[in-house]
């Protein structure tokens, strides 16, 4: 407030100097006074009004920058969110593209679906998929990657279906180590492995053996790839070998998948 009212003043002496040094007087010293008293003001208004126009323009310009920022800031926040699409589509695209190289290794009549949805639950490994009766799904299908099993189909609605993984605790599949033929039944140990259970000590299981489906269970075609023996543990008191098997399903990066409409009774190994 006190600068308005010291800038109005000025002003004010400003003009009245003005009117001061326009008369004509006859007393040269009293003009060469009044000018030395009025210049000063004159300077000062002056350079304050230039001051105030450098800052406004200074501002305006600014105020233009920012806008023109905010401008260029979303179109590259936009371009960045469409090369992430794009991105996204290409990996889908190879992911599909894989799914039907598989496909056309398969006589059975198969549906695609995406997996929609996870279980939170520690406890139960379950998925859920955009496919149900009216794409021909009925509960106890196998549902396959071209890794390997995923699971099969334990609930179905019209347009949605439940898959339990073989992670799951309640999971069981009938297997074959493929080197020895050695039988046991794949168990869901609801982590990111499973157990091979019910494998004599007779028989030879080795570090890195591949375990496919025996197709015995009624569930899943035979020679489907499972996993591989990751563990083997003996006890001297058991019959039975202990066998951890690591799935060659990524679970953690399930997002397409097989679901097979007809099992038919041959041995899938012999056409990988």
């Amino acid at each position: 407030m006190v600068l308005i009212v010291g800038f109005i003043v000025l002003i004010a002496v400003n003009i009245i100097g003005l009117s001061v040094t326009s008369r004509r007087s006859t007393a040269f010293g009293i003009e060469r006074i009044a000018i030395s008293a009025v210049a000063p003001f004159q300077e000062l208004v002056t350079r304050s009004l230039r001051f105030t126009r450098d800052i406004w323009r200074h501002y305006f310009y600014l105020v233009t920058v920012a806008r023109e920022n905010h401008v260029l800031m979303h179109e590259l926040s936009q371009a960045v969110q469409n090369k992430n699409q794009w991105h996204e589509t290409e990996l889908a695209n190879d992911r599909l593209r894989d799914l039907i190289d598989f496909q056309r290794n398969i006589s059975e009549r198969v549906v695609a679906a995406e997996v929609i949805g996870k279980d939170p639950s520690a406890w139960f490994k379950t998925v859920i998929i955009d496919k149900g009766k009216a794409d021909g799904l009925t509960r106890g299908l196998p549902v396959v990657i071209l890794q390997g099993i995923a699971g099969q189909v334990i609930d179905v609605s019209n347009h949605y279906s439940k898959v339990m993984l073989i992670l799951d605790s309640n999971s069981a599949v009938d297997a074959l180590v493929q080197r020895t033929r050695a039988r046991g039944v794949i168990k869901g140990e609801s982590t990111d492995q499973c157990r091979l259970d019910y494998v004599l000590r007779k028989n030879d299981v080795r570090l890195g053996d591949t375990i496919v489906s025996s197709g015995l269970d009624g569930v899943y075609p035979k020679g489907l790839r499972i996993g591989y023996v990751s563990q083997v543990i003996g006890h001297d008191a058991d019959i039975f070998h202990e066998v951890i098997i690591s799935p060659f399903v990524d679970f953690e990066k399930l997002e397409e998948v097989l679901v097979i409409l007809e099992v038919q009774k041959h041995d899938w190994a012999s056409r990988q």
